[in-house]
This record gives C-alpha cells, structure tokens and sequence, in this order.
C-alpha cells in the first residue's frame, strides 16, 4: 500500500497527537512497558478494533491499523492466535443470528429493515474460550460501536458488560501480572463490575491509527493526558429520564442538571467523573493568583510535574454560583488550560480567563440572562469532583446581561430543581473580589434587523429564488430521480449541492462528517458523468441489509454503474479518519482540534468540497444516545470550544467552512424525525444552544445544519425564534442555515399531516431545504402562492446562500 504524501503527512500529524485523546483511568505503576514481546491480547477489539462509529460518521479511508497489525508492527509476539480465531468463529455466528433477528423484528414491525436496523449495534456475545495465553502481559480490548438510526440499550453487552466479559476481565486481573483493560469504545460502558481492575484505559475510537496509538502507549512511546468529557458512572447513578424510549414525545425533565452538574448537585457519586484523567507522570499544581479586570476574571496556576516522565496536564476552572430567585448548579465548568509536555521536574503557569457574564443564569419570568447579587466561589482543580475554592467574587446586586425574549415554547412541566447549597468552609485568607453593576454591559438584541438582497437576485424570477432555497436537484424529474445531482454530480460521493440550475450562479459541494471527508474512494468520469467504483460510497453497516436490488439502485444514485470501460482512469479520493468527536473533546486541547479542522480543510481544498457537514455538538444528555460518539461532552463550553477550534482549523483554507449541527435538542436518535423533545427555555439556552453560540461567536461557521427532532411541538428546521432570534439576533451568526437530509420523507404527521415543510423552512429563515427535490421545490412555490412563505423572504434566503457560494467558490 502506497500512500500519497498528502496521506502521509496527515496520518502522521495525527498518530503523534493521539494519546492526548485517550484516558487513563486507574494505573498501578506497571505500564508503560520496557519493550515488546509476549502479550496475551484477548476481547473484540483485538482484531475488530472500532476506528470510528456508523452512519455518517464512516470515513473512506485509505487504510485502517487494528490493533493486532498495531502490535505485530511494532515487534510483539501474540500468544494468542487460538483464542482470537475460536472468537471470530463465535462473533460470526452471533452476527448471523442477529441479521436474522433484525430481518424478522422489521417484518414484524412492518418496517423495512434497513431502516430499522440502521445503528443498531450487535451486543457481544456470549461464549466459553479458555484463556490461554503466554508471557506475564495481557491486555483485554473492549470494544463498542454505534451509530445514527438507534440509541444504545441498556443491557448486557452493550452498556452494560456481558458476562463473559466480566468473567474474564477480572480472571485476566487476577492472572497476569501486568493486565490493561482497553476501552475501545466511543461511548460510557458501566465499569461497576470490574473497579478492581488495576489498570484501564479508554482508548476511544481515533480513526485509522486506533492500532498504532495503543502500542505507542503500551511502550510509553506517548503518554495519555486527556481528561473525560463525560462522566462515567454506574448506570442506575444517572439523572433518571424515564421516557427516553418513548417513541413520540421526551422530556427533559431534569433541566440545567446534565452530566456533571448532576451528579454534583444532587450528591451522586460517579465512578470516574468529569474532567478525571490520570498519567503515566505525576503532577502538582497550586494557585499562582486570581485577578479581575472589571467582570473578566483571571486564574493562575503553578503546574509542576512531580514524576519520572513527560506528561501533560489540565487544569480546570469552575464557578459556583449563588441561588436565591434561581436555583443553580452546584458548578459550572467555566475555562480550562493544558500544559505544554513537561519534563520531569519542569513547571508551568498556565492562565484561564473568563468572563462572569458568559455563565449568567436565563429567567424565563424576566427573559433575561440575570447575574444574582452574592458570592461567586471560583474553584479551581483537576476534575469535576476534585475543586477547591480559589477565590470570592462579590456581586453587590443583580445584574441583567442580556435582554432577550422567550421564542422556544412551553414544555408542559416545570424543571428539577436543586436544593440551594454552598454550605461549604470557605478559607479565610482566600482572594475576594467585589464586583458591581458597573462592571458589566446589559446588551440589547435587534430583533428586527434589516436583510440584504442582493441586486442580481432581486433581478430573477421567483421560481428562480426558489430554486436557491433547494437544494441540487433537477426540476425537469421528479421522485428520487430528482435528487440524483444531490448525490455528487460535482464530486463523487459528496452527500449534497446547491442548485446548479440559475444561471451564472456558482454551486455549493458539500461532504459528510464527522471524523473526516466521507466520499468515494474511487472513481471514474464518462460521458455520463461521474461514477463510484465497488460499493459507491454507501456505508459499510448498510450493506448487510441492503437487497441486492436495493444495491443496484442505490449505485446508480450514487452515481455507480456497470463499472469502467477498458482504460479508463479511476482517481482516489482517500480522506483521513480523525479521532471521533468525544475522543477529541477529551484532549481538552483547542489547538489539537483546530490541528486536525486543518487536516480535513486540506482535504476539502484538493477534493472541490466546500462545506463539511460537521462538526457535531450536541450534548451528551444520557449515556444511551446513539451518535454520542459524534458529539464532543455533556458540557457545552467543552462543546462549543472544540466545535470552535476544529471550524477554525478547517476555515482557514480558502473555499472551505464547517456545518455545525444538529441545532438543537437532538439528543437521541429514537424517532429522530418525529420525536417531540420537551426542554425549558431556560435549560435549552444554558445547556443545549450554549455551545452553539459559543462556536459562533468564536470561528463564525460558513453553516448550521438543524436537527430532525420537534422542540416544543415545532420542528426545529422551521423554528423561527431558533434559528432567527436565537441563532442571528443573539449570537450574531452570519452564514446559512441548512435542513438535515431526507426531511420531508419523515415529516412528523401529528403536526401538520403535511408532505414537505420546504415552505416552513423558508419561512423560518432557512436559507436551504437538503438535498432538495422537485416535489420540495414545487412545495415552496405553492407556499409562496398561499402566503406561507413571503417572496422577500425568499429572496433574502437566496442572497445568503449566493453570497456563502461566492465566498467559497470564487474564493
């Protein structure tokens, strides 16, 4: 296999930055090892290491280093050959088993099966291999994978351990004397049934050199230094959402209280919490000083590494808020800084800013972002359950931030509520800072402003405005026919254009994410166009329940046929997979996020693709979600950080911008198209469109994708006070709004009973309803006729994405 130099460069950028996106969770001093040589490998991993999750979260990549390539390449002798092939034999045979459920659960269920098994994932079997094995080191690789489509069950296998994996990972604890178990995983196992375990390892999914990262760490060759994104913990500790499975509606009872502000508000006890990540190395670290310069507040800290190798580390500052009109939790993470590698015995002062403003709590009753008069405490440590307090910032009275309006709806309940807490010793000599209205502005939205049209399209006719607002489509065609250029007439394998089809008007391209470019590896042009070579870019988790007639048509929407005629040339198209979204967040490294947005702009640039339909930034509301792989933390300023940093990376390559999605509240994948969540306008600023507007007013991203879920009862693509007021008026964000694939096939009945929402989307500000086809082009015009959609707002929609084009196109 012979790489280009691009690939080359690239995987290699990557493979020297992937231990800061693992964690090291319990270490007793026996790794790193000294050398290769005998290792007892055993688990699912071990050959069918994950690289990354389903859907649209597979990258085409070049090649893929499992974890026993990783091993053999780097000198270790397998000692256990036999037990990985009597492994194959049993997941094989679980794997039959399980299409054969799937296929008859569809039937059952009068579904079609791909449809109803799209991410799901087959639970690890159970089986009886003896665990046979030389040399006194062993590792034990755990693996997982999800996608789009499902949500993970909570049962044995999947979030839960099967018994076999149980049994022998503490049977491997008890008999090897240097025992890892490795979590190749893009999601929470619970890791109750097996804490005695004296050294794990998340590894995640960090794309196609998973393999590769784990022996660099097994040799010390990298040391882990990411920190969780999530917390981990015994499944029944979570806040309870007890209708997670249901099919229609879900409530998000529980409010601000996600994640870590959970588990610390309400006193629960997490097996490894956010924030938490052990190294090889040691470290220290103590407060340098707190500064304020009027509400923009100062910490730092003195990092001193205390062991015998290099390491990094973080430091995290969080603020516990006063309750008196609004209850709080008991913290907020509010900034957050790594080290440079330091030596054994090297310091470093890091510094962490952060504006008190930006952590003001949303009354509904005001509508307004409200800071309550009383004492601020600033924590400072190293994870969410291991914070002092470092300072007292005293607010002399309340203070309003922002006058906003409440634009999400009514959820039909009222959220949890914590008990006031800051009971706490604070220590006398402690900093204190007094800080007053003064201090602060109380910022005033327009949400009236005035949008541009431009001349030309003021010049074109209404049906042609209307075509900018579809997607790339042809007209002249209707059904699926007409969404066939959608599926890369520009580039192969592309998921989506804008229209081609008004005159001198440049296009838009754009390609799946998230971890990477997903387009065809290979491919030829004739004089019918461009065509993909073998599967043609469907995804490799489809196949097992695609008909083969299914198969035929699907190729020949992505632009396959019969295959190339003698000498014709087939170019490539290799993209590479970075770590995935949650193994990126847990680097708590911005500059490695916009490292790898690099890596990926780069490859937009040489490939022609203009937007990349990622990063995702949903919340990790429950363990559960099928697609948390994709999105970074439960925290948003992790969330919104990192979404920033990766578009920052990828925008600095002329012609190329981000997609951030899903906007908002998708946070299961359970009906995704139909589901109804039920959130507070205040939990809904605070947690789930927080990261987004950070990210916006960070790295302003050429686009944002809406999610397919209902807020409230209205969805989310045709949700004006979301995407106008919220989204424009409040963040201030500049770029276009675009649909999720395959809307109007899925549109929610119980709403509207209607086929398309092309008009709604339009009229909501919307600029482009994806992928678009005849039937939604022929629906906006009829909206325009019936006065659903004004033709100025078309107009206005065509102007923001003529304008995106040209910025990216005629670069």
């Amino acid at each position: 296999m012979e790489l280009m130099e691009y690939e080359k460069k690239h995987t290699e950028a990557v493979k020297g930055s992937l231990a800061e996106c693992t964690v090291l969770l319990k270490k007793d001093g026996k790794f790193p090892l000294e050398a290769a040589g005998k290792i007892a490998a055993f688990g699912s991993g071990v050959r069918l290491t994950v690289k990354g999750g389903t859907g649209s979260g597979e990258v085409n990549s070049h090649y893929s280093v499992n974890i026993e390539e990783g091993l053999e390449q780097a000198g270790f002798e397998i000692t256990t050959k036999a037990w990985l092939d009597a492994y194959d034999a049993k997941r094989a045979e679980a794997k039959t088993d399980f299409i054969k459920r799937m296929k008859a659960e569809a039937k059952a269920n009068h579904q079609n099966v791909m449809v109803y098994a799209m991410g799901k994932s087959m639970p690890e079997p159970n089986y009886q291999i003896p665990l046979e094995g030389q040399g006194d080191v062993a590792i034990y690789v755990l693996s997982r994978i999800s996608g789009e489509g499902n949500d993970r069950p909570v049962e044995e296998g999947e979030i839960k351990l099967s018994a076999t994996e149980k049994r022998d990972i503490l049977a491997l604890n008890e008999k090897y004397d240097k025992f890892m178990l490795v979590l190749n995983v893009g999601g929470v196992v619970d890791l109750s049934d097996v804490t005695e375990v004296k050294n794990i390892l998340v590894l995640s999914q960090l794309g196609v050199d998973t393999g590769t990262a784990l022996v660099d760490i097994l040799l010390g060759r990298q040391n882990p230094s990411g920190k969780l994104a999530t917390t981990w913990a015994a499944w029944d500790q979570y806040a309870p959402m007890d209708d997670f499975e249901d099919i229609n509606d879900t409530r998000y009872q529980e409010g601000i209280y996600v994640g870590y502000r959970y588990f610390d508000s309400f006193h629960k006890k997490a097996l490894f919490p956010f924030g938490y990540g052990l190294s090889y190395t040691e470290f220290a670290h103590k407060l340098s000083g707190v500064s304020a310069d009027g509400e923009k507040i100062t910490v730092r800290a003195q990092v001193t590494n205390t062991g015998q190798r290099a390491g990094k580390q973080v430091v995290q500052v969080y603020v516990s808020a006063p309750s008196v009109k609004l209850d709080k939790a008991y913290q907020d993470l509010c900034g957050f800084a790594k080290t440079k590698e330091l030596a054994s015995g090297e310091s470093q002062e890091v510094a962490i800013t952060f504006a008190l403003s930006d952590f003001a709590s949303y009354d509904e009753a005001s509508a307004s972002y409200i800071l309550e008069a009383g004492n601020y405490i600033v924590r400072m440590g190293v994870s969410s359950q291991d914070t002092a307090p470092v300072a007292l910032l005293r607010l002399q009275e309340d203070v309003t931030t922002l006058v906003a309006k409440n634009v999400l709806g009514d959820p039909g309940f009222t959220d949890l509520r914590a008990e006031a807490g800051q009971t706490e010793n604070i220590p006398a000599d402690i900093c204190v800072i007094t800080l007053s209205a003064d201090d602060f502005t109380t910022e005033q939205v327009d949400y009236q402003p005035k949008y541009e049209i431009l001349p030309e399209v003021e010049a074109l006719s209404i049906d042609e405005a209307a075509l900018m607002n579809i997607g790339g489509h042809d007209p002249n065609k209707g059904g699926l026919a007409s969404i066939i250029g959608s599926a890369g007439s520009q580039v192969c394998g592309a998921a989506g254009e804008t229209t081609t089809h008004v005159k001198d008007f440049p296009s838009l391209v754009m390609a799946d994410g998230p971890a990477g470019l997903r387009l065809a590896r290979e491919y030829y042009r004739d004089e019918k166009g461009l065509h993909a070579v073998g599967q043609a870019g469907i995804p490799e988790s489809f196949m097992d329940y695609m008909p083969k007639p299914m198969l035929f048509f699907s190729k020949l929407i992505m632009g396959g046929n019969k295959g190339p005629k003698a000498g014709t040339e087939v170019k490539t198209q290799y993209c590479t997979a970075i770590p995935i979204g949650t193994a990126i967040a847990q680097s708590f490294n911005t500059d490695l996020a916009e490292k790898y947005g690099d890596i990926v702009g780069y490859e937009m640039e040489m490939f022609g693709v203009h937007l990349w339909l990622a990063p995702a930034l949903n919340i990790h509301r429950s363990i559960r979600c099928g697609r948390n792989f994709e999105y970074y933390s439960e925290d948003p300023l992790v969330s919104g950080l990192m979404a920033a940093g990766i578009t920052n990376g990828v925008q600095k390559h002329p012609g190329c911008g981000t997609t951030i999605k899903h906007y908002a509240a998708n946070n299961k994948e359970l009906n995704r198209y139909a589901n109804n969540s039920h959130v507070s306008e205040r939990a809904m600023r605070e947690i789930y469109t927080k990261g987004f507007g950070i990210c916006v007013k960070k790295s302003q991203p050429h686009a944002v994708m809406t999610s397919y879920n209902l807020l409230n009862g209205v969805h989310t693509a045709e949700n004006r006070g979301l995407i106008e007021d919220i989204l424009r008026c409040e963040y201030g964000y500049e770029g276009i709004v675009m649909t999720d694939w395959v809307v109007p096939m899925t549109a929610d009945k119980r709403s509207a009973n209607r086929n398309s929402l092309a008009r709604f989307v339009a009229a909501a500000g919307g600029d482009l309803f994806m992928p678009g086809g005849k039937s939604d082009y022929e629906d906006l015009k009829k909206g325009i006729q019936e006065g659903d959609v004004s033709e100025e707002q078309v107009r206005i929609n065509a102007t923001r994405v003529l304008k995106m084009a040209r910025k990216l196109v005629e670069k």
